[in-house]
């Protein structure tokens, strides 16, 4: 689903405020220690009883998030047979829902996150500032996400090297001085 440019824009300088807020430094991101940092409580499919599990499968093969009646923001997360940079993925996609501030489901929501989760780990400018050449190898070792991950955020990122700025915006430079990257 293609959300509006402006709807881009808010989530991509969401991402950036993210990272401000909550100190979070470096690359690559630890979707774990982003959700500690924030107050989320994350937890393992493996830790629910097996009724719950089938419930939370059933629900969703990768995970899910929701807001309990007492306020606490709850990420629940499938840790069966899936790969660190898959599970990454997902739970930064939850912190996306958080952070935007879902409370309904639909397919726009699920689309922001989408976005949030993949601008979040992998976005143009930190690409761009990679110490090696830009291939999918790469984009796949120095963000820690998986292969489709890494495909998607190379297309992406020879679409801002086309059509983007020339010189880096507000977010983009608020993103790479937080995150402690050397600009190439």
């Amino acid at each position: 689903m293609r959300l509006s440019d402006a709807t881009y824009e808010q989530i991509k300088q969401a991402v950036a405020d993210m990272f401000v807020d909550y100190d979070i430094k470096g690359v690559p991101l630890c979707s774990f220690e982003v959700a500690i940092k924030i107050g989320l409580t994350v937890i393992p499919y493996s830790a629910l009883d097996s009724s719950t599990w089938l419930e939370a499968v059933g629900y969703s093969e990768d995970g899910y998030s929701l807001e309990t009646n007492e306020g606490e923001w709850i990420i629940y997360y499938n840790d069966d047979d899936k790969d660190y940079s898959r599970i990454n993925q997902t739970i930064m996609h939850e912190i996306g829902h958080y952070i935007l501030g879902h409370i309904e489901e639909g397919e726009i929501e699920e689309a922001e996150a989408k976005f949030f989760a993949k601008y979040a780990l992998a976005s143009p400018p930190l690409i761009h500032n990679m110490k090696k050449e830009q291939t999918t190898e790469n984009v796949m070792e120095a963000f820690d996400i998986g292969y489709m991950a890494a495909c998607y955020a190379l297309q992406y990122y020879r679409k801002w090297m086309k059509y983007g700025e020339r010189e880096y915006v507000s977010y983009e430079i608020q993103i790479l001085e937080q995150l402690e990257i050397e600009v190439a």
